[in-house]
C-alpha cells in the first residue's frame, strides 16, 4: 500500500493521476496547506522542505518502506516501480526525463508565481503580473510548438511527462492563458481530460 500525503494542487495532482494511471493502490492523506498543516512536525519528518506531495510506499525496494518526496522523483520511482509511463528506448526516455525536468524547473516555478501574483498577492504589483504573464505566454508557446507535430510531450508514448504538465495547464485560466491561442496545447489538454485516469486523479483529494 502506497499513502499519499497531498493537497488540491498541481503537484499533488501529478501523483495521484499517475497512481490512477498504475493502479497501485492507495490511501490519501490530506495535508491542508491553508492551515499550515506542512509545516507540523511529523510532516516534516516526512518532506524537510514541508512541501507536499510524499509517498510512503509500505513495499519500497526490497520489501521494505521508503518514503520518496518531490513530485518529480516520485513520479520517476513509481515508472520505475511498475516499468511503466518511462519508454524503455533510451532516446524516447531521455526525451520523457528532459520534458520532466522542464516541467519541474519551469512551468512549476514560473506559472506558480503567475497564480501567486494575478490571485493571492496581497496586493496587485503591475511588474511582477508582467513578468509573469509573459513568462506564462513563453511557456505555452514552447509546449504549443513541441505538441504541434506530436501526441505527446515525449513523443507517441503517454509518459510522466504529459502528467507533471497537465495538472498546471488545467489551472490555465488562473494564468490568465487562453487556450484558443495555444491549439497544440489545447487538443493535448483536451485528450489528456477524457482519460477516466486522469479525471479521478484531479480529484483528489476529495
Amino acid at each position: 500500500m502506497i499513502t499519499l500525503y497531498t493537497w488540491s494542487t498541481p503537484n499533488g495532482r501529478k501523483i495521484s493521476i499517475a497512481l490512477e494511471e498504475l493502479g497501485l493502490p492507495y490511501e490519501v492523506r490530506p495535508i491542508d496547506i491553508t492551515q499550515r498543516k506542512q509545516f507540523e512536525p511529523a510532516f516534516v519528518a516526512l518532506s524537510p522542505a514541508s512541501k507536499i506531495p510524499v509517498i510512503v510506499d509500505s513495499e519500497g525496494p526490497g520489501g521494505t518502506p521508503i518514503t520518496v518526496f518531490e513530485s518529480g522523483a516520485i513520479l520517476l520511482y513509481l515508472a520505475g516501480k511498475t516499468g511503466r509511463l518511462l519508454p524503455a528506448d533510451l532516446r524516447v526516455r531521455l526525451e520523457t526525463i528532459q520534458w520532466l525536468m522542464f516541467q519541474m524547473g519551469q512551468v512549476g516555478p514560473m506559472l506558480g508565481q503567475a497564480h501567486h501574483f494575478l490571485r493571492f498577492a496581497p496586493e496587485l504589483i503591475p511588474y511582477a503580473i508582467d513578468r509573469y504573464s509573459k513568462e506564462a505566454a513563453r511557456l505555452y508557446g514552447v509546449l504549443d510548438a513541441r505538441l504541434t507535430d506530436r501526441d505527446w510531450l515525449a513523443g507517441t508514448e503517454y509518459s510522466v511527462a504529459d502528467i507533471a504538465v497537465y495538472p498546471w495547464i488545467a489551472r490555465h485560466d488562473w494564468q490568465g492563458m487562453d487556450l484558443k491561442r495555444y491549439p497544440a496545447v489545447k487538443r493535448w489538454f483536451e485528450t489528456m481530460g477524457a482519460r477516466a485516469a486522469v479525471k479521478r486523479g484531479m480529484e483528489v483529494p476529495k
